[in-house]
């Protein structure tokens, strides 16, 4: 009697579980058809019946974190791939799914993790490789993402990342040839152009660098002070000092009194030769110091260089007793270290 009772038992228990998993995938392919239609929260609630009914339905799971994906609901679409990667730590859709979420979620250790666990993610390599460098591994991301522009040159974001790595890692040499690659690639990257930009203006490649400028704003980027700053001062040591000067006046006028900016002008325009220009900011600078024995220095310079040795001498004689540092600067052609 005891087995016939058991027995039923268990009957009971199997036809209760194999209706309730019938019920379960009536509510999935509900979902399924709410999903195809777009309309996701319907779809959700589908599938979270699904759920209730079939607590171990994986497939139910990672089509609701995919709806809650598509509803930008971070959280609930996290849960429901955590829940179903638990399940079935090889579940391929699952892996995918984290591993791409981690990464736009700027979660960059959990998007390696998962990456290196996912054995059919088409962009495993390139998720890693752009991980590596979000962490600052930048040693790690430089092999993977050689690789990466080898296997696909047409990746503007890769080539762009291995630019951006090199210059991390103070190879501004190596960095120069993958920005411009990266750039005939995706040709309106404002930004990349700016740090293209300030590359060249590094590595006194100063036409290039204002090429590189004007790019950027044609582009959109935001022209500040700072921007307006570097693209005058570029345009001066490219040889055109009229435009470079248009910048510079503009900046100072928006930064009066700002000594640095004006020592960084009068320099500029003694490097490039516009001697009578360069007197004009050390005479600014006189003006607001009459002590100023660095711009009365240079000024005397200026007038060694136009042709009147002697004024210019007697010049530089003074501003060394006003600041006998500057004595130092005899020996040198000019280079006031401004």
């Amino acid at each position: 009697m005891k087995n016939t009772i058991t027995l039923l038992v268990l009957f009971v228990s199997i036809s209760t579980r194999l209706q309730a998993n019938d019920s379960a995938t009536y509510y999935f392919n509900k979902g399924i058809e709410e999903k195809t239609a777009k309309r996701y929260l319907v779809a959700s609630n589908y599938f979270e019946q699904a759920i209730k009914l079939n607590p171990n339905y994986i497939e139910a799971f990672v089509e609701n974190g995919r709806v809650n994906k598509e509803m930008r609901r971070t959280d609930e679409s996290k849960a429901n791939f955590v829940r179903a990667f638990e399940l079935d730590k090889n579940n391929e859709s699952a892996l995918i799914e984290l591993m791409e979420l981690y990464f736009n979620y700027r979660q960059f250790e959990k998007a390696v993790d998962i990456a290196k666990q996912c054995k059919t993610c088409g962009d495993k390599d390139r998720v890693i490789a752009m991980s590596y460098f979000q962490m600052e591994d930048y040693g790690s991301a430089e092999k993977m993402l050689l690789t990466l522009v080898e296997k696909n040159p047409m990746d503007a974001e890769v080539t762009y990342t291995l630019a951006r790595t090199y210059l991390e890692m103070g190879l501004e040499g190596k960095a120069i040839p993958y920005y411009v690659k990266a750039l005939q690639l995706e040709e309106t990257k404002a930004k990349w152009h700016l740090e293209l930009g300030l590359l060249y203006y590094n590595n006194n490649n100063f036409k290039n660098s204002v090429a590189s400028f004007l790019k950027a704003a044609e582009h959109g980027i935001n022209r500040t002070n700072d921007f307006n700053e570097n693209l005058g001062f570029a345009y001066i040591y490219a040889g055109d000092v009229a435009n470079g000067e248009i910048l510079i006046s503009q900046i100072i006028a928006r930064k009066p009194g700002n000594k640095e900016l004006l020592r960084d002008a009068a320099q500029a325009f003694y490097d490039s030769k516009a001697y009578d220009k360069c007197l004009n900011y050390c005479q600014k600078l006189m003006e607001m110091d009459m002590k100023d024995g660095k711009a009365l220095y240079q000024a005397g310079l200026c007038f060694q260089k136009k042709g009147e040795v002697s004024r210019g001498q007697q010049m530089c004689d003074k501003a060394i007793e006003i600041d006998p540092s500057l004595n130092s600067l005899r020996h040198k052609k000019g280079d006031m270290g401004m």
